[in-house]
C-alpha cells in the first residue's frame, strides 16, 4: 500500500535539514573524541610539512649561494681579465719605450761614429 501521507514541500525541508543537523552532529562527536591513532597521524603529518618546509628552505638558500658564487666567480674572471689587459698594456708600453731608447741610442751612436769619422778626417788634413 501506498504512503498516503500528505508531506508539503516546507515539511520535506525541514526534514532534510534536521537529518543533516543529526548527521552533522553525529559526525562531530565522532570526531571531538581523542584518538591517538588520529593524533599520532596528525602530528607525523605535521612533521612532515616541517620537513618539507625545511628542505624547501635549504634549497632555497644553496640557490642563492650558488648565484652568488657564480657572481663572485664572474667577478674575478673580470678583474683576472682586466688585470691581465693591463699587464699587456703595460708591456706594450715598455715595449715600445725599449724602441725608443734603443732607437735614439743606434742614433747617438751613428752621430758619435760620424763626429769621430769627421774629426779623424780633420786631423789627416792638418
Amino acid at each position: 500500500m501506498k504512503n498516503v501521507k500528505n508531506n508539503e514541500l516546507h515539511d520535506r525541508r525541514v526534514t532534510a535539514t534536521d537529518a543533516k543537523a543529526a548527521q552533522l552532529a553525529a559526525f562531530r562527536a565522532v570526531h571531538s573524541a581523542v584518538d591517538p591513532a588520529r593524533e599520532a597521524k596528525r602530528a607525523e603529518r605535521v612533521a612532515i610539512a616541517e620537513a618539507r618546509d625545511a628542505r624547501q628552505a635549504e634549497r632555497k638558500q644553496a640557490k642563492i649561494d650558488e648565484k652568488i658564487r657564480l657572481e663572485a666567480e664572474a667577478v674575478e674572471r673580470e678583474a683576472a681579465l682586466e688585470a691581465e689587459a693591463n699587464a699587456e698594456n703595460l708591456a706594450r708600453e715598455l715595449a715600445d719605450k725599449n724602441r725608443i731608447a734603443r732607437v735614439l741610442d743606434d742614433e747617438a751612436a751613428r752621430k758619435a761614429e760620424r763626429d769621430k769619422r769627421y774629426a779623424n778626417r780633420k786631423a789627416r788634413q792638418a
